[in-house]
């Protein structure tokens, strides 16, 4: 078959029609962070299943085994392994929000022995936080081979490997030693990973990846984060070279051999470096993931005056983690997954791609090519910038673990649906003894007045018709929101730590559900309200208050001239 130009554009579109699921994650040690927590926090960036689901506790019969499903997060949705593109797994046994009625069910990939007792857990498109105070952070990188999943040679994707180290450990080193014992024998399929681990006393970083089409188990490693510091990933590998005789290093055993028999490493090169040997750069183009990572690591610590310029994606020139100039709270944390490059030469708010009101938006496109005036296509060159605040983020959060406190109040998710910048953090504790419905039902082709993710979804897409007004209301309602959970919180867990104290742990734990579902509620309740505000106040382009309405927000002058409609018709003959 003879390929032509036309073809190899055709194909270019094809295979660029997938979204690039793609995330930023953090990682912050008990001695960065101001109230001596451990943070872990994650922005999962795509489309699909936007729910939050409480897995329960549940104790197994002996010899039963632990279906283990595919993950569409992993190289795209495949229908053969049932499921749907809305809906991450379907089946009976997991938790009562996955067994959903009217739909195929999901086909396990294969079976792991399963443990008398699992831990109850929140799970997402990947696993979170569980009654342990166990905290999992996710992003995906580009590795040399993505492998396809097979049963009998690889059936574990990070996703599924987050959710088996909830259901089975308590401790960071637990769940890593634990994630790689699944991987070396069951075999690893799909992108490479990045899986922080935290607990109330330190935090891990484990990276992981195929290394062929054929070939059974995969490698990874794993690297202790300082307790003073806080470390950054942006769908890039970060880990750098092995050392063995690290206590603060884990790996497995084959990630040595296996380097040397594809011809990427060899001993005389020197240490392993892995984000080198096993990672292929940036995911998507260039500064696409090490933009991000400038970013949040210029937030944290402006004295080490970091550049956003590197000589190449593999540049060793942003530290494994910073040490943050001050102590961070949730509060920061927050902000940076919210951030756009406001302030900086990358500044998505300003300039002509912005429009005339300051939207950061930009979205993904499929053309990747554009015919001339006679016909012929003409490649496109050029990215826009990927802020940390990308429009497409199905979730984003911050989990603490605090060892002070009882676990069940200890372990604290600050969980917002939808785009960072335009949603709310809604505490949910991990003692809770269920989630609130309206969190743990999103579909992406159902918009429901009972779905905390449908009422941020709606605004955050409603206000990019005039972001620069728009977003100072969004801010102001969710400040308030905010603020008045943060305020609660201390009475709050106070009075469960104490019930607690006093072997009143069922009562403890039904005050911390109790809370949050009303927390939830009222939250919902409140961005309807916002929605209805904004549909009303903005309303055909004008502002409309009590005092005026129809009040014209025109477009800038500097937009107009660029737009060449400066003036608009000055006279009645053809320029």
């Amino acid at each position: 078959m003879k390929i032509t130009f036309i073809s190899i554009i055709f194909i270019i579109i094809i295979t660029s029609s997938m979204p690039a699921y793609s995330c930023t994650t953090m990682i912050a040690g008990k001695n960065a962070t101001a109230d001596g927590s451990v943070m872990v926090s994650h922005s999962d960036d795509g489309l699909g299943d936007a729910s939050l689901v409480f897995v329960p506790a549940m104790d197994h019969a002996p010899g039963s085994m632990r279906p283990v499903f595919y993950s569409h997060e992993s190289i795209g949705f495949k229908p053969e392994w049932g499921g749907t593109q809305t809906h991450r797994i379907i089946t009976k046994g997991r938790a009562p929000a996955y067994d959903k009625k009217g739909f195929p069910s999901s086909v396990p990939l294969g079976f792991i022995p399963q443990v008398a007792h699992t831990y109850a857990y929140f799970d997402a498109n990947y696993g979170i936080i569980n009654e342990h105070q166990l905290t999992i952070g996710e992003c995906t990188d580009k590795a040399k081979v993505h492998p396809e999943p097979e049963p009998g040679k690889r059936i574990f994707y990070s996703s599924e490997l987050s959710r088996v180290a909830l259901e089975r450990t308590k401790t960071a080193r637990e769940a890593v030693r634990l994630m790689g014992e699944m991987i070396d024998i069951y075999g690893y399929y799909g992108t490479g990973e990045t899986l922080l681990v935290g607990d109330p006393n330190e935090g891990w970083v484990m990276e992981m990846a195929g290394y062929d089409m054929e070939g059974s188990g995969g490698v990874w490693v794993a690297q202790r984060v300082p307790d003073d510091s806080i470390f950054v990933a942006a769908n890039q590998f970060r880990i750098r070279e092995i050392d063995p005789e690290s206590p603060d290093m884990m790996f497995s055993k084959n990630i040595f051999d296996i380097a040397q028999k594809k011809g990427w490493w060899k001993p005389s090169d020197g240490k392993l470096d892995f984000t080198k040997v096993y990672g292929d750069g940036e995911f998507h183009h260039p500064y696409y993931s090490l933009r991000r990572v400038w970013r949040a690591m210029s937030l944290l610590a402006p004295s080490l005056g970091l550049s956003p310029w590197v000589s190449d994606g593999l540049t060793k020139d942003y530290p494994f983690a910073v040490r943050p100039d001050k102590k961070v709270k949730v509060e920061d944390i927050a902000s940076i997954h919210r951030d756009n490059y406001e302030g900086t030469e990358f500044d998505l708010t300003v300039g002509l791609a912005a429009g005339p009101f300051g939207n950061p938006t930009r979205y993904e496109g499929n053309a990747e090519a554009v015919a001339d005036s006679e016909g012929r296509l003409t490649p496109l060159v050029g990215e826009f910038e990927r802020p940390l605040d990308i429009y497409r983020c199905v979730y984003s959060y911050v989990a603490q673990s605090r060892n002070w406190l009882p676990d069940a109040v200890g372990g604290l998710l600050w969980y917002g649906p939808d785009r960072p910048s335009t949603n709310v953090l809604l505490p949910f504790y991990c003692g809770m003894t269920g989630l609130p419905r309206e969190i743990q039902q999103a579909n992406i082709l159902d918009l429901s007045k009972d779905s905390v993710w449908s009422a941020f979804n709606f605004v955050a897409n409603y206000c990019t018709i005039k972001w620069s007004y728009m977003i100072k209301d969004i801010r102001e309602e969710r400040t308030a929101l905010e603020k008045r959970a943060f305020g609660l919180q201390e009475l709050l867990e106070n009075n469960a730590a104490a019930l607690i104290r006093n072997g009143k742990v069922s009562e403890a734990r039904k005050m911390l559900t109790v809370y949050c579902e009303e927390n939830t509620e009222e939250v919902l309740s409140a961005w309807h309200g916002l929605a209805e505000r904004l549909y009303v106040k903005y309303n055909d382009g004008y502002l409309n208050t009590r005092e005026e309405v129809g009040q014209p927000l025109f477009y800038p002058s500097w937009w107009l001239k660029q737009a060449g409609y400066e003036k608009g018709p000055t006279t009645y003959k053809k320029k």
